[in-house]
């Protein structure tokens, strides 16, 4: 069945899963304050700011599916709850008398607090260290309480292409970690993820909550000195873990048992690839130059 899909705050992650929904036949719009002149072939722009509902009159009446994916414009608390409380009720507001029958939340793994080295999944009871955490929390809540399916996607960090600032971090000797006891970090490569909200757009019955993860969480120190390794690098010293952010072990059990498989199981072979990507592309470019 073909979908209308309205992608609110569609940058880098949103166009990547229009470009999935877009092959399977649906009609896919993208929301964004400033539209770019490019973008996914047949995605269908347009200008909007999820904080003001006067530049939401022209949303299409005819949405089906919602894939809400805002990014607040500073780290600050009023900035987040800007984004993603009153900017969710605005855009859920504005497409009032659509067919609307599915949303999607695109919310983080900052939902869940300190847990050493214990698995947290999904039935975790939250416990947001973070305004970031609390602020995310209280959309999913505020969603599940709506009169359509919901699901909340609480996706673990990101990388990929044009996401490598932490391996920019080691590269230049910044990065630090601890060791004893380790600090537990989770990744997920953005193609995957992409994967995972076309994926369950179309589950037939989805569950609230998913977590978005790939199969392996490491050390802290031991992504690090991965990433130092493919570098170069000098080794990573010991340190303070990054503040705010508790370790964890995310299990994405409930995710893989829908169906979605994974092209980037573990974050070590992912940045490895990406990494020999970005040497290509830099010897190319000194070659183009000599």
């Amino acid at each position: 069945m073909s979908e209308h899909i309205l992608i609110a705050g569609c940058g880098d992650l949103g166009q990547r899963a229009a470009r999935r929904l877009l092959a399977q036949g649906h009609t896919v719009w993208g929301l964004r304050r400033h539209p770019p002149p490019h973008g996914a072939p047949g995605l269908r722009w347009i200008a909007g700011d999820v904080a003001r509902p006067d530049t939401l009159a022209a949303l299409p009446r005819t949405i089906t599916q919602l894939v809400y994916a805002a990014t607040p414009d500073e780290r600050s608390e009023a900035a987040y709850r800007q984004a993603f409380v009153t900017g969710l009720d605005n855009t859920v507001a504005a497409l009032a008398g659509s067919p609307l029958r599915r949303v999607l939340f695109i919310s983080s793994s900052a939902v869940y607090g300190e847990h050493a080295r214990a698995w947290v999944d999904e039935p975790t009871t939250p416990a947001p260290p973070g305004f970031n955490g609390r602020v995310l929390l209280q959309a999913e809540q505020w969603l599940h309480a709506q009169p359509f399916q919901t699901i909340a996607l609480r996706l673990a960090g990101l990388y990929g292409p044009g996401r490598l600032r932490l391996a920019e971090r080691v590269r230049q000797g910044r990065a630090h970690a601890p060791r004893t006891p380790p600090h537990w970090s989770n990744r997920i490569h953005i193609d995957d993820a992409a994967a995972a909200v076309a994926h369950l757009l179309a589950v037939p019955e989805p569950q609230a909550i998913y977590v978005g993860a790939d199969d392996t969480p490491l050390p802290l120190h031991t992504l690090y000195q991965h990433l130092a390794d493919l570098l170069g690098a000098p080794p990573v010293p010991t340190g303070p873990a990054p503040a705010g952010v508790g370790s964890k072990r995310l299990r994405n059990a409930r995710l893989r048992a829908s169906g979605l498989a994974l092209q980037w199981p573990d974050a070590r072979e992912g940045y490895r690839a990406l990494l020999a990507q970005e040497a290509t592309a830099r010897k190319q470019a000194d070659g183009g130059a000599g």
